[in-house]
């Protein structure tokens, strides 16, 4: 008869053999399917509870209210940007450590990514509370929006911020080890409650005008019982598991701490550039007025449901990519992220169809007044167009994410934003007005994409590739 203690080994043995299966020797199309599909649902999910916001504001038929939300958008998207840079340098790391049967360090690693996220969180809501107007209004918040503006910061990234960023940081490296069903749960739990917790603090528990408020308190409320959960997930893997919030295990190696950075800080870079570049469509935007502003809000949330699915493919795929290429099985590799391309280039190329024919529809189940749906219709019929090339931007960064080649991956973030769509947007809003702004998006893709394969083809085919002899 098995001891308790043989159970648990036998337990942890069998969980790893099941890793193993899937990383090495499962049909590509299955492992991916198991590790995306869940990462699909949780995205979409998020995308859900996110437009959640605009679509119950919409109901009000008031502008400003929206406009107020897309503004703060931005400055909820650097809380991803932080967990990117902890949860995707830390998950990355993890999935290359297992490969190479290093799991002591492993947890080191994990233990380190959980301390320095909420860390760094914590910093960032402070200065969100002490300069909460002065951010405001350089990102072009009009006296119709300051208001609701500064209620919705102070409770999504001022009280809700750490939960927020650990939430997304703990499903990064709980994905990481190849449990992507649990990490897509507890997304998946947090958006579900979002949408229930929207109507019934917006119209119900806070009176009428306070409906920014009701949804900021809704998402913070969501986001904490996410990370309530992962943190419960992880305190039941016990102490000796990969993953832990233990602080006695001592620093991680410096090269382990290195590659973390390595990694990480691409990832949180190129989010923070794709948040960068919607401040300033936003500031470009709101010159045009409020209403404008409303549009693209809308629009922003809109666009994101094929780039959503495209990212869970991406997200999926980076723990099979960075485990065979530590095992240096380069052929798996390869029908991994071949596979993961053709998936998501058939959902980005439906996705411009849908948008082309139901473009008016689209906006209009958002809001009602007449000026934000002409002028949302205008912008998604053509952003639509930049869909698949956006996604092929992605699968590239989160490729050499995966291989533990940052620095590639922070190259071409840059590239894609402060070399082309930045300047074509302030370019083409110049010389064109909103008409610049709606074609920008195709245009500094477009230019991207070819950068980003010219550097694969240098970098992995031609380079990398010398592994294998």
């Amino acid at each position: 008869m098995k001891t308790a203690g043989e159970k648990i080994k036998a337990a942890g043995t069998g969980k790893n053999q099941d890793r193993t299966e899937l990383f090495e020797r499962a049909p590509i199309p299955r492992a991916m399917a198991v590790m995306s599909i869940p990462m699909i649902i949780s995205q979409l999910i998020t995308l859900i509870y996110n437009m959640a916001d605009t679509f119950f504001l919409g109901l009000t038929n008031d502008p400003y209210k929206v406009a107020a939300s897309s503004l703060v958008l931005t400055l909820y998207l650097f809380t991803a940007g932080i967990a990117n840079l902890f949860g995707a340098g830390g998950g990355s790391l993890l999935s290359r450590l297992l490969g190479a049967k290093e799991e002591e360090e492993a947890r080191k690693v994990s233990s380190a990514s959980l301390a320095w996220a909420a860390m760094a969180t914590a910093a960032y809501s402070v200065l969100c509370f002490l300069f909460r107007n002065q951010i405001l209004r350089f990102l072009g918040a009009s006296d119709n929006t300051i208001g609701f503006a500064r209620d919705y910061m102070l409770w999504v990234l001022v009280i809700g911020g750490i939960p927020t960023v650990l939430s997304m940081t703990m499903a990064n490296l709980i994905r990481s080890i190849g449990n992507a069903k649990e990490a897509g749960f507890g997304l998946t739990m947090g958006g579900l409650l979002n949408l229930v917790l929207d109507p019934l603090f917006m119209f119900l528990i806070l009176p009428d005008g306070q409906q920014v408020k009701g949804a900021a308190i809704a998402t913070m409320l969501s986001n904490t019982v996410a990370a309530a959960y992962f943190i419960r997930k992880i305190l039941a893997m016990g102490k000796d598991a990969v993953i832990t919030f233990r602080q006695d295990l001592g620093r991680p190696r410096k090269d382990s701490i290195a590659s973390v950075f390595s990694v990480g800080i691409p990832a949180a870079v190129s989010l923070w550039l794709f948040d960068l570049s919607n401040m300033v469509l936003n500031m470009r935007a709101a010159r045009h007025g409020d209403i404008a502003l409303a549009a693209v809000g809308i629009v922003l949330k809109v666009e994101r449901l094929p780039l959503n699915i495209g990212i869970g493919i991406c997200i999926g795929m980076v723990p099979l990519i960075g485990y065979n290429y530590a095992a240096k099985n380069f052929e798996r590799l390869d029908g991994i992220f071949a596979f993961g391309r053709a998936a998501g280039l058939i959902v980005a190329l439906i996705s411009v169809a849908m948008y082309r024919v139901f473009a008016p529809q689209i906006i209009r189940a958002f809001i009602e007044d007449p000026e934000t749906v002409r002028i949302g219709t205008s912008i998604l019929s053509a952003r639509c167009f930049a869909t698949p090339l956006m996604f092929l931007c992605f699968s590239m960064v989160h490729f050499f994410q995966a291989i533990g080649k940052g620095r590639y991956a922070l190259i071409l973030a840059c590239v894609r934003q402060l070399v082309f769509i930045i300047p074509l947007l302030i370019i083409l809003d110049t010389l064109f007005g909103m008409e610049g702004i709606v074609w920008t998006q195709f245009a500094g893709d477009l230019c991207t994409v070819i950068v980003t394969y010219l550097v694969y083809w240098k970098v992995y085919k031609k380079g990398l590739r010398l592994q294998q002899g």
